[in-house]
């Protein structure tokens, strides 16, 4: 061969190879779909998605360059759900992320081939989402939020900090809670009559029934609620707090999140250590792995805030000792 036409030869195959890579790159970029039950700006939305974003590019996924992010928030609106569901299946993303209950059950209902990772959810086997827990045996796998002890260690927290309540209303939306509510009003009913307290179903369906409802039960003493984790309560945290605040009613949530804004205790999972974990399930999912091959999560740890300035203006005194067993203490 000339020299001439070996350089222009070794050239033009130096030139192909990154043509190629790039070429590669932009075959190889993967599409997620995500869809938080939240509005999408809202604070705990932002906070859990810029935690798997960030997980997803530990994981070497970078969003624009191999990795191509949908987000959507449904705004606690269960149609927005389904709306939102339909409109990320078309994307034929790779796989979606769901938050909640309700989120994940809109998914199902329109696809049972597109991998689906959920956080957050109570009762993934209950709600038909996975056949069992270590065998989920469709397209669905994921996180829960709930062990069988957790309602129980909200009413002896909520005792603890406030020992004179001898009655408590739970709050939640049928149409957005685990089971129409019944997944935990069994589990509350049974731990109840151990603290001595009798529990109150409180069930709503927008802001007027929640305001009606905390007002109702605040006028007779020695109440306290549990606010539990459904869609509505998340979406209504701010008008829950500052209800409980008007009428000086203490109440345990299950989010860290309520307690940073003003709540007055929380006690439930580290959300943001669940999305970083389902960055690790989603990245399984597009290197090859099937839903079915991946077993639900329980959690593995719950955590404790406390908001020492709500409870002053509550006028409660937090004992030293449940102050240190704290995971965070806001004074």
């Amino acid at each position: 061969m000339r020299r001439r036409e070996f350089i222009l030869a070794v050239g033009g195959a130096a030139f192909a190879v990154p043509l190629a890579v790039r070429a590669q790159q932009r075959d190889e970029l993967r599409r997620i779909g995500v869809i938080v039950q939240v509005a999408q700006d809202d604070p705990e939305a932002q906070a859990s998605v810029a935690a798997f974003k960030a997980a997803m590019q530990e994981l070497g996924w970078r969003n624009d360059h191999n990795l191509q992010i949908d987000l959507r928030g449904a705004a606690g609106d269960p149609e927005r759900m389904q709306a939102l569901a339909r409109e990320l299946i078309a994307l034929k993303p790779d796989v979606i992320l769901a938050r909640s209950t309700p989120v994940t059950a809109a998914l199902l209902r329109q696809t049972r081939t597109i991998p689906v990772v959920f956080t957050v959810v109570s009762d993934p086997v209950g709600e038909r989402f996975v056949e069992s827990l270590a065998r989920p045996g469709g397209n669905a796998t994921g996180f829960t939020n709930v062990e069988s002890s957790l309602t129980g260690k909200w009413l002896e927290l909520l005792k603890e900090v406030a020992p004179s309540v001898k009655r408590v209303a739970f709050i939640f939306n049928p149409k957005l809670a685990p089971g129409g509510g019944s997944y935990y009003t069994r589990l509350i009913e049974a731990s109840a009559p151990s603290f001595a307290i009798k529990p109150t179903v409180v069930p709503v369906s927008g802001a007027d029934d929640i305001e009606h409802a905390i007002d109702e039960f605040a006028s007779k003493p020695n109440g306290g609620l549990v606010v539990l984790p459904d869609t509505a309560t998340l979406v209504n945290r701010n008008l829950i707090v500052a209800l409980a605040d008007r009428h000086r009613v203490p109440a345990i949530y299950a989010f860290r999140i309520v307690v940073t804004e003003g709540g007055l205790m929380s006690y439930g999972i580290d959300v943001l250590d669940q999305y970083r974990q389902a960055a690790g399930y989603v990245d399984r999912i597009l290197k090859g792995a099937k839903p079915t091959e991946l077993p639900v999560q329980l959690p593995a740890k719950f955590v404790m805030s406390i908001n020492l300035k709500t409870a002053k203006r509550l006028g409660l005194e937090v004992p030293m000792l449940l102050q240190q067993r704290a995971d965070e203490v806001i004074e």
